[in-house]
């Protein structure tokens, strides 16, 4: 035996009648007391609200950061071609760093040191009473002290030929120590016919010994601690 199904009249103001009734005359005062729709819709509101906040406030910050990062990228870009380059080129540039440590040496056996600097004196003396030249000045002056070596500034003038204070040039740069002319001066010699003054300051350098090495860093050492006088 078929029974009929009932049908179900559904009343939509109604339920939207009863559903606006209960927001009217709500008390902010006491949400406790307010009816379950009302709590479930402002619970829905505050909910939206602060994952919209949060959601806002994560992008900003991610913003900022992706912003940082973009600008690092140029920097690292070029960082990565110049050491590619290095590494493609690792063994030229090992060559090379040889051929300059072997320079540097070659140079610094140059460099006398401070025991033989009374023979490269008296070298450059000799190197000038060969051409012929009269010393009317040769004064060694205070040593200065560098990093890694010293110098030594000579007052010299001579006084002779115009070719033999060439050639004496010449002579001092094929000096097995290395010495250089500063300065140089050429007038007529007052009082000799045809004969030249030379007025010239030669400055020749030697290497540190340990001793004074370590003296040198002691003293950059006490000038870079905070508060030492300049």
């Amino acid at each position: 035996m078929a029974t009929k199904a009932t049908p179900i009249n559904l009343d939509l103001n109604s339920v939207f009648e009863g559903a606006a009734s209960q927001f009217r005359g709500l008390n902010p005062n006491q949400p406790g007391q307010w009816p379950l729709l009302p709590k479930l819709a402002v619970w829905a509101l505050v909910a939206v609200a602060v994952v919209v906040l949060g959601w806002f406030l994560l992008l900003q910050t991610s913003h900022e950061e992706l912003d940082a990062e973009r600008a690092k990228e140029p920097k690292l870009k070029a960082d990565y071609r110049a050491k590619l380059s290095q590494a493609v080129n690792l063994a030229e540039l090992r060559k090379q760093k040889l051929q300059v440590e072997g320079y540097v040496t070659q140079l610094e056996k140059q460099l006398p040191g401070k025991a033989e600097m009374d023979a490269l004196l008296s070298d450059i003396n000799q190197a000038g009473l060969g051409r012929g030249l009269q010393f009317e000045l040769f004064r060694p002056g205070q040593v200065v002290v560098k990093d890694y070596y010293a110098e030594l500034p000579i007052s010299i003038r001579v006084s002779g030929r115009y070719h033999d204070m060439g050639a004496f040039a010449g002579d001092i740069a094929n000096l097995s120590r290395i010495v250089t002319l500063h300065n140089m001066n050429i007038i007529t010699a007052p009082g000799a016919t045809g004969a030249l003054s030379m007025e010239a300051t030669a400055r020749t350098y030697r290497y540190l010994d340990q001793a004074e090495l370590d003296a040198t860093k002691a003293a950059a050492a006490a000038k870079a601690k905070p508060g030492a006088k300049k």
